[in-house]
This record gives structure tokens, C-alpha cells and sequence, in this order.
């Protein structure tokens, strides 16, 4: 029989008091219902081994190799072979070096990346690195321009249809960029790098108020399948300047987006933990519903 553990309770109706105060007596009372039930029924229920063991889960990582994408700037993705040979001995023996910038592929950006003195990548708590998936769908506005912005109204249209965004969630944007990967003419909108590749940039972002927005509504951590929140041809990055400010980490270039229901999943993003770094590489997946 599994034991009544409060933190993990807790964690699992974060969601349900995000709106608590809110809401009028009625509403209040059945919540008062619900978590009763809850905790009712917490000691009965299968353990978190038995559930996690037959879960559902779905990898939103692109692999690292030579077609990895990373911001034009940076260093790409190099592996050298060390060792891929049966050794004298007669056992198998297998070893790589590998160099990269942090910011490429499925990568964190720390909050520090655009805000002094924020969060570095070893620092993030890692309650702000897994949290209840919110999937907000915009696939349909890059055509015909590859650089529109996802705004306030897209955000609160989302909410119209499946309720306010919980405290702690996870907001992943679905622009549908990921259908272009590892297409760098096509996800980047340019093949060039280096520094004249910049100005070429042609990509969707989020736009700074419904970052702010978003900040309003308590999220852990935001993502897009996209190589920046910020749209491509942005020159301030002011949606990372709005969302570091405030400690939150962001994953890009997020994987199998199409894959995710709108709500329901429960994400978790464990980067590389580099001390002091200001991104790095991500393993992102989904516990699915």
C-alpha cells in the first residue's frame, strides 16, 4: 500500500489551487470535494515507480550530429572518434571527444543569457525544469510571414478553450518550424554563417507583452520548436530580456511538438550542468496522458 507522502501530493495539486483565491464559494466547494477525494484516494493509488515504469514517454530532443542546427554565430556540433575498436585484449572499447557552443540544437538558454545576474545553467531549480505541459498551437500564421509575432490575443484565445494557464506550467509554442528540421535554409532562413547570416534571419518568436503575459501567469519554464523565442529578425531580444529578468529558463529548437496534447503531458528538461553557463544542451521529454 503506498504511503501518504505531503510534498508529493502537493506537487501533483499545484494545478488545482493555482486559481484558488479567485474563484466564488460553489466553485471553491467543489474544489474542497476534489482534493478530499484526492487524498482519499492518495494511499490506494499505484506508487510513482509502478506509475512512472508504465508510462507513456515521448523524447522531445533532436539528436546531436553534423546537421545540428545552431545559431549562425556559434560553433557547431563536432564528434571525434577517440576509439571505436576491439582492443588487444579482445574487448570492445568505444570513446568520443565532442566540442560545441551551448546554444544549438534542442539547448536550454539560462536565464542569465539575457539578464545579469540571473540564473546560470547549474544554478536553475529543478522545479523549474519539469512542470505540466501547456501547448499553445499556432501552425497556420508563417504563411505567408515567416517572422509574425505570437501574441497576447493568441495566448487568451488558448485560454478561451481550455482554461487559464496553471502556475508552474511549462508553455511550449507549436509554430510548426519543427517540420523544417535539420533544413537550414528553411528554419533558419538562410544557409550563410557567421554575422551576415543575422540579418537573415526568418523565423516566428513571441512577442515581449505576451512574454510579460506569461510572467503574469506564474509559468516555471517556456519553449518553442523554433532556434529563439525571439522571432528572427529581432535586434533587442527583448522576450529573453522579459523572461530572464524573471528566472525563467526557455528550451528551443523543442522537438515533436505535433506529438504533445494541449494539455495533459508533464514535461521534463534536464540540461548539460554546466557551471556558470548560460545554455547548453537539453534532453527534453514528456510523461505523456
Amino acid at each position: 500500500m503506498r504511503s501518504y507522502r505531503p510534498s508529493y501530493t502537493i506537487r501533483m495539486l499545484r494545478v488545482v489551487f493555482a486559481n484558488f483565491a479567485r474563484t466564488d464559494m460553489t466553485t471553491k466547494t467543489r474544489w474542497y470535494v476534489l482534493v478530499a477525494c484526492f487524498l482519499a484516494g492518495s494511499c490506494n493509488r499505484p506508487g510513482l515507480p509502478e506509475t512512472l515504469s508504465s508510462a507513456r514517454w515521448l523524447d522531445l530532443s533532436y539528436a546531436f550530429d553534423s546537421t545540428t542546427i545552431y545559431w549562425p554565430t556559434a560553433e557547431p556540433f563536432k564528434l571525434q572518434v577517440v576509439s571505436a575498436q576491439r582492443t588487444p585484449a579482445g574487448f570492445w572499447y568505444a570513446a568520443n571527444n565532442f566540442t560545441a557552443a551551448e546554444h544549438g540544437g534542442t539547448h536550454l538558454d539560462a536565464p542569465v543569457h539575457f539578464a545579469e545576474g540571473k540564473e546560470t545553467s547549474d544554478r536553475i531549480p529543478l522545479e523549474h525544469l519539469s512542470g505540466p505541459a501547456v501547448v499553445i498551437d499556432t501552425r497556420g500564421r508563417e504563411a505567408p510571414d515567416r517572422d509574425y509575432l505570437i501574441l497576447e490575443s493568441d495566448i487568451q484565445a488558448w485560454e478561451q478553450q481550455h482554461g487559464a494557464i496553471p502556475a508552474g506550467a511549462v508553455v511550449l509554442l507549436r509554430t510548426g518550424s519543427g517540420a523544417f528540421w535539420p533544413d537550414r535554409a528553411r528554419y533558419l532562413g538562410t544557409t550563410k554563417t557567421g554575422p551576415a547570416a543575422v540579418p537573415e534571419l526568418h523565423f516566428p518568436g513571441l512577442d515581449p507583452a505576451a512574454a510579460r503575459l506569461l510572467v503574469q501567469r506564474r509559468g516555471d519554464g517556456g519553449g518553442s520548436d523554433t532556434p529563439s523565442i525571439d522571432y528572427g529578425q529581432s535586434t533587442t531580444f527583448e522576450t529573453h530580456q522579459v523572461l530572464g529578468a524573471q528566472n525563467i529558463p526557455l528550451f528551443e529548437n523543442v522537438a515533436q511538438l505535433e506529438a504533445l496534447p494541449a494539455t495533459g503531458a508533464f514535461v521534463i528538461a534536464l540540461p548539460m550542468k554546466i557551471a556558470g553557463g548560460s545554455g547548453g544542451p537539453l534532453r527534453v521529454v514528456a510523461l505523456l496522458p
